[in-house]
């Protein structure tokens, strides 16, 4: 279990602190995560990485020369925001473009696609690529629905090298789609990992069991089986993938090209190097015995998950332009080869973006009125989150990996602060919920935090700061939130995530309202159906979200997005009875 810490939640901020304290030779920190501290080739392509932190020496362990030029932190497990890939974006731009590179997880996808379509409408060239490594998460024919693990490594690792050798955006992106296409990895876990200040593990494995195909977030893996013998389990992890050769390779050898890989024995957190050499002696003569030449091993700690005990193996099928590329001269914090440059060492100054006080434009008296109505609404959120954390977390790790009510507090928690401050400096209704839904999608990340973000904006765009909010404009702003939401996440009603409470919900509060009942009426009478929708998704299979793998797990345990959606209404409902009451008594007393 993790047991160095403060406060919990300050865990990943203070971790950043003292990496870049103790690597300030190779990053700087800037808003949002680390760019290198070292002066890059001037108009060419930037490679900016990223994901939720607590995967050491993933991602901040791979910025430096020869590697990426920057890496976007998010909290723990949780995909940065936008905002923060933004940020480390527009710091390490070369004036080349920017190309992002990620792990294919929902959350990760929405915000580097949101960050992406801000840098493009600034004209800097920006492509993505997710990496899809996995072979456990999703069959072949599913390729690019399958999550990013230990494989990040050698499609990073190809992209910048290509970047640092002066090829176009263009030639970048391509050499690191053939790196993703020819990267299959596949991992086993024999115990979860405990984040800072929770009481127990993410998820457990039996005793004396393993568990086969897992998740570095604490996923649940595909099957159980005995634990094996270290032989046993180098069998199982390279027969796993050589039963999917990437589509090409067979056509090397056929022309008599020799079957060269890079093999990664990668170590999640708890598992000793001593015990990862003696597996790998193993894979190595398998991988012989295959008549494959094994270049480059690499064994130890690439990608972790804090203190779970387990491994995976990855394999990277070379051809000549793959292998020079990966022999490339890197001198990051936690992978170096090579010698770089005497120029490349040289320090440079980055222009950080700095967080600037966002103005608060003019509101009317009955629009100020309002926000301190949803200041009101979002405390009492926030009140009901923090009250159900532990229980969204053990829902969310039936099938997930368990961190939702840890990202719901964040989430809600720099709402409130983000709204209390705008009510304080005299804000409308409608700035108060953009500020608050930008607070939370930052701090939270994730795909619950991309998703309340926009619907708070939603909301408040319904709103407006020139006039009293009222039933109609409620109703109007949830139901652009919901259209928001299906739209960007492409989620639909019937897929087990909160849109099977956002949609009846929707729909209850505008009937409501269009027939003449008062906001506080329609409200609660929606909550109402908000509760059952939650409850009902028990009995749905996931479609959508890291839980869709193992959808079978999650039968008769609803949704934790759904549940959490569901209580935030309920809560919202009592302080507009709260509000009614106090309405009445001024009436009474007049």
């Amino acid at each position: 279990m993790t047991r160095l810490f403060n406060e919990p939640s300050a865990f990943a901020d203070e971790m950043i602190e003292g990496f870049v304290a103790s690597h300030s030779r190779w990053v700087k920190r800037v808003s949002g995560g680390v760019v290198r501290n070292t002066r890059s080739t001037s108009g060419t392509p930037a490679l900016v990485i990223g994901g939720g932190s607590g995967h050491y020496p993933a991602f901040a362990g791979l910025v430096g020369q020869g590697l990426a030029h920057g890496a976007a932190m998010g909290n723990l497990f949780a995909s940065p925001s936008a905002q923060q890939i933004y940020n480390v974006a527009k710091a390490a731009n070369n004036g080349g473009g920017v190309l992002l590179g990620y792990g294919n997880y929902a959350g990760d996808v929405l915000h580097f696609n949101q960050a992406q379509g801000r840098l493009r409408k600034e004209g800097i060239d920006c492509r993505s690529i997710a990496v899809t490594d996995d072979v456990s998460s999703a069959p072949p024919a599913e390729r690019a629905k399958r999550r990013g693990i230990a494989g990040d490594l050698t499609v990073f690792k190809v992209a910048a090298a290509a970047a640092e050798a002066g090829y176009t955006m263009d030639a970048t992106l391509e050499i690191a789609e053939r790196a993703n296409h020819r990267t299959r990895s596949f991992g086993v876990a024999f115990s979860g990992c405990t984040l800072p200040g929770a009481d127990h593990p993410l998820f457990s494995v039996p005793e004396g069991r393993m568990a086969v195909g897992m998740g570095i977030h604490g996923e649940p893996g595909i099957g159980e089986t005995d634990i094996p013998t270290a032989d046993e389990l180098a069998e199982l992890l390279v027969s796993s993938l050589l039963a999917e050769i990437p589509d090409g390779v067979e056509d090397g050898v056929a022309s008599g090209e020799a079957r060269r890989v890079v093999p990664i024995l990668n170590g999640l957190g708890s598992v000793k190097y001593e015990e990862l050499f003696v597996v790998y002696r193993r894979v190595a003569q398998l991988l012989a015995e295959a008549g494959l030449d094994a270049v480059d091993p690499q064994v130890g700690e690439l990608v972790t998950s804090f203190d779970m005990a387990g491994t995976s193996l990855t394999l990277f099928w070379l051809d000549d332009e793959l292998e020079s590329l990966w022999h490339a001269p890197a001198d990051a914090p936690a992978f170096r080869r090579g010698a770089v440059t005497a120029e490349a060492l040289e320090t440079t100054e980055f222009a950080d973006l700095a967080e600037v006080e966002a103005p608060i434009p003019a509101a009317s008296d009955e629009s100020r009125a309002g926000a301190l109505r949803v200041l009101a609404a979002l405390g009492a959120a926030k009140d009901v989150v923090d009250a159900n954390a532990e229980e969204l977390g053990r829902i969310d790790a039936i099938a997930g990996d368990g961190d939702h009510g840890i990202g719901m507090e964040r989430g809600i928690g720099a709402a409130v602060t983000a709204a209390a401050d705008a009510v304080a400096r005299g804000a409308g209704a409608a700035t108060t919920l953009r500020l608050a839904g930008d607070a939370w999608a930052d701090k939270a990340g994730g795909t619950s935090g991309a998703l309340w973000g926009m619907a708070l904006h939603a909301v408040g765009d319904a709103l407006g700061d020139s006039k009293a909010p009222d039933a109609g404009a409620v109703a109007d702003g949830v139901a652009a939130a919901a259209a928001a939401i299906m739209d960007f996440g492409k989620a639909k009603p019937g897929d087990k995530t909160l849109v099977d409470v956002l949609v009846p919900f929707r729909d209850a509060l505008s009937t409501g309202v269009s027939t003449g009942e008062s906001l506080t009426q329609a409200w609660g009478a929606a909550a109402g159906l908000a509760e059952q929708a939650a409850e009902d998704t028990a009995q749905l299979l996931p479609l959508m979200g890291r839980a869709r793998p193992h959808a079978e797990k999650s039968l008769g345990t609803p949704d934790a997005g759904a549940v959490s959606m569901a209580l935030i209404v309920r809560a919202i409902h009592h302080t507009l009875l709260e509000k009614t009451v106090e309405e009445t008594t001024v009436k009474e007393n007049a």
